[in-house]
């Protein structure tokens, strides 16, 4: 029986794929908006420029006044246009009214003349009414359908247009509706209905004209796609007649100030051959557009880089199946998760969402860099929803294991602390044991990283006059080293206990014994030593560990040679050098763990000899071993200034007195 949690998981899955195909307001705006990152993450980069934009700008106006000009001074700018042998010339402004400047009609006339045999594509604007002044359709190149169905062109009513005059005089004419104001302008007609008649864009029309092109193909593609022949390139559109546009960046080289063209400053080469479209710039927000790229431009621009994009290629399309495409992710990814979910981890669970949501993201933008617009944001708002609501569900059994774990966590936390206290326990303190002895003077600081730890020291008196001591530390950390440097610790004192062999021996049997109980395969450095209490005569060895520090009275602190072997179960039966050293009456050797030179501040510096070196320099002569210890781990703990430790850290300071000392 399905469960509670996965059955709301269901219902989610089922209501995200009902909007996906009927594509509610809320979806479409989901998906512009994934489009629109689309393009801002990957812009059209802007290769050729069969297009030049001739602004009618602030410069334009300040120089020739506002606007609307006189019909004179615009057929002068399309003279002086047409001079250059331009390929063809759009112009993306509405004459509907007589020139209110020439009341004899004479400003008309000139203009008419300028258009007249210039090649000459004047502008038609879709409307969703009729005007009585433009009763009649727009006069439009015939153009021929090869599709089985006639397709769902956007339709407008009727349409405003250049007075009859100049209509007549113009080479063709192109829609130039391309959006609504104040919204992004992400599609634009190849080819509208106005009335019954098709219509082509300002952008099409232009480019039949310089082409000298009779009259315009559109062809079907599938159930999807309309193609619009121009001669031997197409225009790939939706089924709707409407082409997703790829946009670049806006490129001010791009634009020609009419004020620069009427005073001859701009070279005629800078037009010959091209697409000029005219347009008014310099007018403020009156006929500016927002593109998906955060661009606000003006909209003669949307116009050049329509014909940027039929050079340039690399169209967008969004295929008809593409909501089934969308449906089928959604689906496969809830089912998933609803399956997944209940029966891992909250952080598994997790991943495996994240997992899910970087798939959808790399289908979509490997899609788009193929020029497939596929909608994965929409899925992906539903899959957050079934991941939410089937993860909700979970919740209170993972509030349970919480708790639960919570208890156990306390009862291994009570644990820990009494195989603290047994560890601390088994560590001799040098108050009780060598309270009357006056030859000597010893002291041991440990401080686990943790609750417990794998460092460890031990001393005794072998004999009435040899002290043995040494100072260790476990590979590993935590409760299988502590109970590691139990056992080594233990064995340590119990080869040197025996008392039958030098220090050397000492470490070759306990390197024996130690490796026989060593499942985990761990290894022990250690330091020992052997003080003879009468002579001062130390016999020491080392297995892989830190060197210790000496000082004589009035003498600088030095430390002890390198390591002479190996750790302890490392090599097997090794054979451990004895070293020998006299000290003198007063002096002292230090024994530390690494968890003193590595220790570390909250920049991750380590504390290093060099520092502890400094440190000991610092310490007077008639300093006592506690206090030694004392001053050495109150400068590491200032050097560490409160950042977690890494490692434990062992301390152990043993001085001989020597009668002359002991005389002081």
């Amino acid at each position: 029986m399905i469960s509670t949690k996965r059955a709301a998981g269901l219902v989610v899955l089922l209501a995200g794929a009902l909007a996906i195909v009927f594509q509610p307001p809320l979806v479409l705006s989901i998906r512009d908006t994934l489009f629109d990152g689309y393009q801002r993450l990957f812009p059209r980069a802007r290769k050729s420029s069969p297009a030049i934009v001739v602004a009618i700008d602030e410069q334009s106006l300040a120089r020739y006044g506002q606007w609307p000009w006189p019909r004179s001074r615009t057929a002068e700018l399309l003279r002086r246009i047409a001079a250059d042998d331009p390929a063809a010339i759009g112009v993306d402004i509405l004459f509907p009214e007589p020139d209110a400047t020439s009341p004899d009609g004479s400003g008309d006339v000139a203009l008419a003349q300028a258009i007249r045999g210039n090649r000459v594509v004047l502008a038609v604007a879709g409307l969703p009414y009729r005007d009585r002044r433009f009763l009649a359709p727009p006069s439009v190149p015939p153009v021929r359908l090869f599709v089985p169905h006639a397709p769902p062109l956007v339709k407008y009513k009727g349409q405003l247009q250049s007075l009859p005059m100049l209509d007549r005089a113009a080479a063709g004419r192109g829609l130039i509706s391309v959006g609504s104001p104040g919204r992004v302008v992400r599609r634009v007609p190849v080819v509208a209905q106005i009335g019954n008649v098709y219509v082509p864009s300002l952008g099409v029309e232009m480019f039949r004209v310089a082409e000298s092109l009779s009259s315009l193909r559109i062809d079907a593609r599938g159930s999807d796609r309309l193609i619009l022949g121009l001669g031997n390139y197409s225009v790939p559109a939706q089924a709707d007649g409407r082409l997703w546009l790829h946009f670049g960046h806006s490129d001010p080289q791009q634009f020609v100030s009419a004020a620069n063209l009427l005073s001859g400053k701009v070279a005629p080469q800078v037009l010959r051959h091209k697409l000029v479209l005219v347009g008014v710039t310099g007018l403020g927000l009156l006929d500016q557009k927002l593109t998906p790229l955060g661009e606000r431009v003006p909209g003669v621009e949307i116009h050049q880089q329509f014909l940027e994009q039929i050079f340039d290629g690399g169209y967008l399309h969004r295929p008809a199946k593409a909501p089934w495409i969308e449906v089928g992710l959604l689906i496969v990814a809830g089912l998933l998760l609803i399956a997944i979910v209940p029966a891992l981890r909250v952080w598994k669970s997790v991943a495996s969402f994240a997992a899910m949501m970087g798939a959808l993201a790399a289908i979509g933008l490997v899609a788009f860099k193929t020029g497939a617009l596929l909608d994965v944001a929409s899925p992906a708002v539903a899959i957050v929803l079934v991941f939410v609501t089937v993860l909700t569900g979970t919740l209170a059994e993972a509030d349970r294991q919480r708790r639960a774990m919570r208890e156990a966590a306390a009862r291994v936390a009570g644990e820990l602390q009494a195989a603290r206290r047994i560890q601390m326990g088994l560590l001799p303190t040098p108050d009780t044991l060598f309270r009357d002895e006056s030859r000597f003077e010893l002291a041991a600081l440990l401080e686990p990283a943790r609750t417990i730890g794998g460092d460890f020291y031990d001393y005794a008196m072998i004999d009435a006059d040899r002290l043995f001591f040494v100072i260790g530390d476990v590979s590993g950390k935590g409760l299988p080293a502590s109970l590691f440097m139990a056992l080594a610790k233990t064995l340590l004192k119990s080869s040197a206990m025996r008392g039958s062999s030098d220090i050397g021996g000492v470490l070759d049997r306990a390197n024996i014994e130690i490796g026989r109980e060593n499942p985990e395969a761990l290894f022990v450095t250690a330091f020992v030593g052997i003080l003879d209490v009468r002579t001062g005569i130390l016999e020491y060895s080392n297995a892989g560990h830190e060197p210790p520090y000496s000082k004589a009275p009035n003498s600088a602190a030095e430390r002890f040679e390198l390591a002479d072997g190996p750790p302890l179960c490392v090599i097997e039966n090794y054979s451990y050098t004895t070293r020998y050293r006299q000290l003198a009456a007063g002096e002292w050797l230090c024994l530390l763990t690494d968890g003193v030179t590595e220790a570390m501040d909250r920049n991750k510096g380590l504390y290093s000899f060099g520092r502890v070196e400094a440190a000991l320099k610092e310490i007077p002569d008639s300093a006592t071993p506690a206090e030694i210890i004392q001053a050495l781990h109150q400068d590491v703990q200032r050097f560490v200034d409160g950042a977690p430790a890494f490692d434990d850290l062992t301390l152990l300071c043993v001085r001989w007195r020597g009668e002359a000392f002991s005389e002081r």
